[in-house]
This record gives structure tokens, sequence and C-alpha cells, in this order.
């Protein structure tokens, strides 16, 4: 049984699992999690979902039950580690924060089962699962690629900062201007700053979704400034995230061949 326990334990708890990637028990979750996940959007399908709603019941009884079983044996496995042996111990593992987003995603499910969120709620609730993904993969390649994200946007957050705050005064001061030249000859779309902003974030964005648009000559003379001036804006914030993401990978790559130039 403490052999079990020990293999058990460097199986499912991705920190002490010393190959590559994730372990075979841990794919094998993380497989249960993606087809969790693929069901409830196949299931938000009206045409799908209700003729199909017991079969998809069934899977959702067969997930939840498979979500209980993997974290009632994952909370016994830990006991194999000095830091969570004993009744105190397996408190402590499951009041980490990875536990407690695996239990919370079960019990969701299992609430769901028993009880049927409504509508979108439920398909929103089920969607939970997606968590469990984060807390699979958080010492895996995909878990250090977000890790990167972060301390790549940290080191660039004052930068990130400023041009951010120069796209919200272009927005602030373009919405203002077309609220006052188009304000009366389209009070639903630019009647009040706020509703031109509307107008503001789809053309500084460049989504633009065409449905408000200035009809004026001084509106559409402004509205094409605006729109000139959105493309070095936008293009601001993805360059300074490319060189930071650019920085971020090349220094892990390095402090990673260093590690193994060591060994």
């Amino acid at each position: 049984m403490t052999q079990l326990r020990k293999l058990l334990y460097r199986q499912l708890d991705p920190a002490v699992w010393d190959g590559e990637g994730l372990s075979t028990v841990n794919r094998a979750v993380l497989t249960v999690v993606f087809l969790s996940i693929l069901a409830v959007v196949v299931e938000s399908e009206p045409s799908i979902g209700n003729q199909h709603a017991i079969p998809f019941y069934l899977l959702n009884i067969l997930f939840a039950a498979l979500y209980t079983g993997e974290y009632v044996v994952r909370l016994w496995a830990m006991g194999a580690s000095e830091r969570y042996q004993g009744p105190l111990g397996t408190v402590k593992f499951a009041l980490t924060p990875s536990s407690v987003i695996d239990l919370g995603a079960t019990i969701l499910l299992w609430l769901d089962v028993l009880f049927g969120f409504p509508g979108a709620f439920g398909v929103m609730a089920r969607l939970v699962r997606v968590l469990r993904m984060l807390t699979l993969t958080r010492n895996s390649g995909m878990g250090r690629a977000i890790r990167l994200m972060g301390s790549a946007i940290r080191s660039r957050a004052t930068e990130l900062l400023m041009s951010f705050g120069l796209a919200g005064l272009v927005l602030l001061i373009s919405s203002a201007i077309l609220y006052a030249v188009e304000g009366q000859a389209q009070p639903d779309a630019f009647g009040s700053i706020p509703r031109a902003m509307w107008w503001g974030i789809g053309t500084l964005t460049t989504v633009a979704y065409g449905d408000v648009y200035p009809l004026t000559t001084v509106g559409k003379v402004l509205a094409g400034v605006v729109a000139v001036t959105s493309i070095a804006i936008v293009a601001m914030p993805t360059g300074i995230m490319a060189a930071a993401f650019s920085n971020a990978f090349q220094d892990y790559r390095k402090s990673d061949s260093d590690g193994h130039s060591d060994q």
C-alpha cells in the first residue's frame, strides 16, 4: 500500500514528476477534463443538447464521479509527501489553492447533476472544469509558458500603462469631439460622451462593427483622423508585449541551457 501511495504521489503531483511534460496519470486526467469540456460545448447547441438530454446527463454523472474519484485519490496520495503526512497534512493539502479549485469544480458538477443549473448559467458552471486544466499544467510546459507571460507583462508594466493611458486619452478626446459634432444629428449614437465611446472603442481597436458611424462632413473627417491614429495606438502595446515575450523566452532558454550544462 505504501509503494502504491508513493507511485501515485509521483504520478499525480506535477511538482515532483521528473519526466517531460505531464505524467501518464495526469495526462489521462487531463484527457478526461478535455472531454468533459468538449461535452459541455457540444451540449450548448440546442439542436444537439435537447435531443440527447439523457446521454449528456449520464455523461455529467460519469464526469462528476471521475472528478470525485481523482480528487479523493490525489488527497490520499499526497500523504506520501512529508509536508502532507497525517490527518493535519491532509487538511493542509486540501486547503491549497489547486486543491480548493479541484474541490469547487467537483462540487459544482454534482450540484448541476442533482439540481440542474438553468440555461447558460448551467453551461458556464460546468465550464469551471477549465480551471482543472490550469491546476494540472501549472508545472508543465504550458504552466511555464503562462508564468513566462506573467513575467513578461510585469516587466513592461510601466510601458503598457503609458500606452493604455494614451489610448484612453485619445478615446476620451475623440468621443467628446464626435459628441459635439454628431450629437444633434444622431442623438441615439452620439447623444452623450459615453454613447460616442462605443464608436470610439470600435474605431480605436480597428473592429468597427459598422452599426455607428458619423454622418456630418466634420464628423467623417475627424473619424478618418482617429482611424489613422488608432493604427499606431494599437500597435504600441502589441510591440511592447512582443518584445517582452521575446526577451522572456530568450532568458528562459538561456537559463534552461545553463541548467543542463551544469548537470
